[in-house]
């Protein structure tokens, strides 16, 4: 599975309707990953949006990865899970990747830790996420990563490398020639006037890049 281009990250959005009014636009603009990702919401809520987005996903070809909650992703049948430091502690690593089997993507935040990222290759993840990259409304008290590691990252590991933190439209395209497949957005992708636009927009970056 070729992992590269945008990855619209849902806001915390406890309307469902609302929710998927937003990720269908982004869908519609080409995005070909979306990650489910609502910490706040009780479980009930999260499965029902997790079900919806998975459904929307399903009927635009696009990819659906569940963020922090792997049992969640194997429950409703998600494509992948995304997993940071507080959601898999220890050896959890390779318990998340047997949990998701061999054909789910598993993706691991490494921040700005090159050794966090061999300990997600030797697990069995299929791609490392680095950032923050810029400073991020989401997460401002984030660390932040040099654009330097991303290139660093793929010619170390040889996985598709994904960038995180305040990326923007006007920033992702050196994000991209320093070496990331995959930029995950929320505010700048969410916030715009034309949602549906903006997504566009970002694959366009991609087309222009060779892999």
């Amino acid at each position: 599975m070729m992992i590269r281009g945008l990855c619209a990250v849902t806001v915390d959005d406890p309307l469902l309707p609302r929710l998927s009014a937003l990720v269908k636009a982004a869908l519609d603009g080409g995005t070909p990953f979306v990650q489910y990702r609502n910490k706040a919401a009780p479980r009930a809520l999260r499965r029902a949006q997790a079900a919806e987005m998975l459904r929307i996903c399903r009927a635009s070809g696009a990819k659906l990865i569940i963020n922090d909650d792997v049992w969640l992703a194997v429950e409703i049948g998600a494509d992948g899970a995304h997993i940071g430091r507080d959601d898999a502690p220890g050896g959890a690593l390779a318990a998340a990747r047997d949990a998701l089997g061999p054909k789910r993507i598993l993706g691991v935040s490494c921040y700005n830790e090159l050794a966090r990222g061999e300990e997600a290759v030797k697990a069995g993840a299929d791609y490392l996420a680095f950032g923050s990259m810029f400073a991020s409304r989401t997460k401002p008290a984030a660390v932040r990563a040099p654009l330097e590691m991303l290139g660093e990252a793929r010619r170390r590991f040889g996985l598709p490398i994904a960038a995180i933190g305040g990326i923007t439209l006007d920033n992702a395209p050196e994000v991209i020639a320093a070496g990331a497949d995959m930029i995950a957005v929320v505010s700048d992708l969410f916030d715009a006037m034309d949602i549906k636009a903006r997504a566009a927009s970002y694959q366009q970056l991609f087309a222009a890049v060779p892999a």
